[in-house]
């Protein structure tokens, strides 16, 4: 299953977003500050709802600043944040589900996040529709979602259990090094990596060999004089470790751990063990990041091998021509994020009327659709004194 079609409304940088069709492989570009970590954190954030330890609505809006800071700057006489979402089999299928919530501040008290409604699809039939008689009754129930509800989801756990499994990855290689100097603990969905090793240790022995082979091999390919990826524990503390055997003139001194792994290995390594993971939607952020041009430019074809043969969505933000290379990647796959006085804007690059003749000609999206996300006047840094 994956997410379909995405309607926005009054959402961080978004005033509106109608009914934005999803791909399975969706590449999401756009200048700096235009809106593609928000863009992502929508699924996040309905993740966080979701989720079945400590989430809730509450929470999740609290994480994340409060509705002060969810709400779009451009919003006006009307508020209410909107997120609607599709889910099908296919993005080409029609719905299975469909989740709509609406969330504005209450209007005194504690100004807390309320719903202004939650509403559910089965197919083209409604099975929820807030706020009911019994809201109507207790306005305290609308601090919460039925998402959240394990006494009141049963009819739709299938999007509960969908959301609640969405993983989202932004590895920062010096919390996985330093993890221990930092004081700050990780968080359950761990989405920097401060706790990846110990998600490794937690992986069933047939499950860990199998993929640190796969990504053993991948390394080979990446990494120069990589020749061996192993997962190893400390003997006095327990403390788990990923070695690489480097080749060198003496063979016992070409071990090393991942502390001094380079940043990009370290990345590389996350990535494939994300891709690796599971069949939920996954949400890669700027990949490229530290990474070779030669290793990001087979990103996307890597992307769509192993999310065919899993049947899984990702969605990936990114800056990289090089990610963008390939000629397989179709227009319907990217996002061109435009932002302007009322918002960011959303169109799928394949739909723009003098973007599809180029890529019909055979030019890249890398070619065609990123040059349309660069500042206007990027050119004038070069006089900054």
């Amino acid at each position: 299953m994956l997410v379909s079609r995405l309607t926005l409304k009054n959402w961080r940088n978004f005033q509106r977003v109608n009914d934005i069709p999803l791909r399975q492989r969706q590449f999401i570009v756009g200048p700096n500050a235009s809106g593609k970590s928000n863009l992502l954190d929508v699924f996040r954030f309905l993740r966080d709802i979701a989720k079945s330890e400590g989430g809730g609505l509450q929470k999740a809006v609290k994480e994340r600043g409060g509705i002060s800071k969810l709400r779009c700057l451009a919003a006006r006489r009307d508020p209410e944040i909107l997120i609607d979402i599709s889910l099908s089999d296919d993005p080409d299928e029609k719905p299975l589900w469909r989740y709509a919530i609406g969330i504005r501040q209450e209007t005194r008290g504690y100004r807390q996040p309320i719903l202004s409604f939650e509403h559910v699809w089965k197919g083209n039939k409604q099975i929820l529709k807030r706020p009911d008689a019994e809201d109507k009754k207790d306005s305290e129930r609308l601090k919460q979602t039925f998402l959240e509800q394990v006494n009141t989801n049963a009819k739709f756990r299938e999007i509960v259990r969908y959301l609640d499994s969405v993983s989202y990855i932004h590895l920062v290689p010096q919390l996985l090094r330093y993890g221990d100097f930092f004081q700050t603990s990780s968080s359950e969905s761990d989405p920097f990596g401060q706790g990846f090793l110990v998600r490794v240790a937690k992986s069933a022995p047939r499950t860990q060999k199998f993929r640190l082979g796969k990504i053993e091999n991948a390394l080979k390919i990446a990494v120069p004089q990589l020749e061996q990826l192993r997962f190893e524990r400390d003997d006095d503390t327990g403390k788990p470790h990923l070695a690489a055997l480097y080749s060198h003139w003496r063979p016992k001194a070409g071990w090393q751990r991942e502390d001094q792994f380079s940043d990009g290995t370290l990345r590389l390594i996350g990535i494939l063990w994300a891709l690796l993971d599971s069949d939920a939607l996954l949400l890669l952020e700027e990949p490229e990041l530290s990474l070779n041009d030669g290793i990001v430019s087979q990103l996307a074809p890597l992307i769509y091998r192993m999310q065919r043969q899993r049947k899984r969505q990702v969605l990936v933000s990114t800056h990289s021509e090089s990610l963008l290379s390939d000629k397989g990647i179709d227009g319907r796959e990217v996002l061109l994020l435009s932002p302007g006085s009322e918002g960011t804007s959303v169109d799928v690059s394949g739909n723009i009327s003098d973007v599809r003749p180029l890529l019909e000609a055979g030019l890249s999206v890398g070619e065609v659709v990123l040059p349309r996300s660069r500042p206007l006047k990027a050119e004038q840094l070069g006089l900054f004194k």
